[in-house]
């Protein structure tokens, strides 16, 4: 979420309290994927160009030491006063139950602040991967996995910390004052039960949230004064169902909830780390896992599916799932393996469009007016489907400029052009991924030097480095820049799978399994 100057972004204007004092034309990274469509893209990016992006001009400028993997994509601020001082701030959540907040242009400084959840003492610690869930997907403890938001006019910091209380595992919402790192209202324990006889329901047709059993990887969204928090599972360990809740930023209360699979099950919201998404009107969108499907019949089961809830609410109002989800969900094709993108109004054809992949690697186009729902035999009532456009989508798509970069699994860098609803493949890297791929995000002052970064995480098994690119976003053919060009001095750090790097304000963050390597522009 930009302040300001990017579509979709935080709006403009002068935002100031007891603790936050920021400006409009002050760069700000305050959600996952720069902004609440999830377009990937910061438009107040006046320092790093196609020009000077390369192994002689930049690199990494140096490191900072954390607790734990960073899974989350790190949050940054502008010119923001701490401790009677004025810091540019870039925040950092780790899986050992920790956020900090660094000054994000001084090496080898100790954190502003940093907050932990966890009190070994007390037998309060973080969850084991193997021994409590069961899964290897999250090593090796489990904390914090989903990006935090920031509220910048409140000046709080809100993330989710999964912990384990003398043997019993709790997740919590907390929001944090982003100048002390104190908390700023009570944590509130996640606790939601919806009317149900799916898995794990009890013997009233309730089924209940299970703190052990979801796992919150997506990014938190908080769109109109509303946080919402969406859930999967470890490792598909039954039972789980996909979950969004709704609470009130102000206060923490629970406003409403939503399984996806209330009578059945699965349907979880992974997105591989992605946010919900929101449009204008305060509308949210997700997409769910295999899991059971049967609205085509009547019923409230929404396994392999996008879903619009209504603004301020976890109501559901529409859907879309492919005609195919049968299939899907017998291979575990989960279509919930990407995330959302909503387009810019569109000035020809519908103006409402939305954007993502799955597993199976087919692209859909959706009106958000009309999704579609559900069609036997094919999905002609939706705006387009590209079968087989990429490989397996493990990330959330960027826009820029009529432009969406996607970076599948196994696949390269992939650019389409947008024109009347219709996408084509207009250019792509040389280099291909293995699993997970990358996630795109863009850089550009404006209209001018945009540049399509990615972090490539394919050798996270074996602890090998990540490895930083950039590509001109004009043609994605073109490498400015990677990371394994002078790797004595850019390595960033053992690779995370699904981390997405942060560009802004001559700087380019990147989360590994022990540290946040910071780039820019060489002394």
């Amino acid at each position: 979420m930009l302040v300001a100057g990017c579509p979709g972004g935080g709006g403009g204007g002068s935002v100031s309290n007891s603790t936050v004092s920021t400006t409009a034309n002050q760069p700000a990274i305050l959600t996952y994927h720069n902004d609440n469509a999830r377009t990937g893209q910061n438009l107040q990016e006046s320092v790093l160009t196609p020009a000077n992006v390369n192994a002689v001009q930049f690199g990494k400028l140096f490191s900072l030491p954390v607790d734990g993997y960073i899974y989350a994509q790190p949050l940054y601020m502008a010119d923001l006063n701490i401790g009677g001082q004025p810091h540019n701030v870039v925040f950092v959540a780790t899986e050992h139950d920790s956020v900090f907040a660094f000054d994000a242009d001084t090496s080898g400084a100790a954190p502003l602040w940093h907050a932990s959840f966890i009190n070994p003492a007390a037998g309060v610690t973080t969850i084991d991967s193997i021994a409590d869930t069961g899964c290897s997907d999250l090593v090796p403890e489990i904390g914090i996995t989903g990006t935090p938001v920031i509220d910048p006019a409140a000046g709080r910091l809100y993330v989710v910390a999964k912990t384990k209380e003398n043997g019993v595992s709790v997740q919590r919402i907390h929001a944090l004052d982003i100048t002390t790192g104190v908390e700023a209202l009570a944590p509130v324990e996640i606790q939601a039960t919806v009317k149900g006889s799916g898995d794990g329901s009890d013997a009233n047709g309730n089924v209940s949230f299970d703190p052990l059993q979801e796992n919150q990887r997506a990014a938190l969204l908080m769109s109109k004064g509303v946080l919402y928090v969406a859930f999967a599972s470890h490792c598909d360990s039954n039972p789980y169902h996909g979950w969004v809740l709704a609470y009130d930023a102000s206060t923490l209360n629970l406003v409403s909830a939503f399984n996806a699979t209330p009578n059945g099950g699965m349907g979880g919201i992974w997105q591989s780390g992605g946010g919900p998404a929101a449009d204008a009107s305060g509308d949210v969108y997700v997409i769910t896992g295999n899991g059971t499907f049967d609205a085509d019949t009547g019923g409230s089961d929404f396994g392999d599916s996008f879903l619009k809830l209504t603004s301020g609410t976890s109501t559901l109002s529409d859907y879309f799932t492919p005609y195919n989800q049968a299939a899907l969900a017998a291979a575990d094709t989960d279509l919930g393996s990407g995330g959302p993108l909503l387009l810019p109004d569109q000035a020809v054809g519908l103006p409402h469009l939305m954007v993502s992949a799955g597993k199976e690697g087919t692209i859909y186009v959706l009106n958000r007016e009309s999704m579609g729902q559900f069609q036997a035999g094919s999905d002609s009532q939706i705006v387009q489907s590209l079968p087989g456009a990429l490989g397996s989508l493990f990330s959330t798509p960027a826009y820029f400029a009529n432009t969406i970069y996607f970076g599948a699994a196994n696949d390269t860098l992939k650019a389409y052009m947008l024109n009347s609803g219709q996408l084509a493949l207009s250019a792509q890297s040389s280099t291909t991924f293995g699993f997970p791929g990358v996630t795109p995000v863009i850089s550009a002052n404006g209209v001018n030097d945009a540049i399509v970064w990615v972090l490539q995480t394919d050798q996270y098994a074996s602890n090998g480095p990540a490895v930083l690119h950039a590509y001109s976003a004009a043609d994605v053919s073109v490498e400015l820049y990677n990371s394994s060009q002078k790797p004595a001095r850019d390595n960033p750090g053992p690779a995370i799978k699904f981390t997405v790097p942060t560009v802004v304000n001559g700087k380019v963050f990147v989360g590994t399994q022990n540290q946040l390597a910071v780039f820019g522009l060489l002394p």
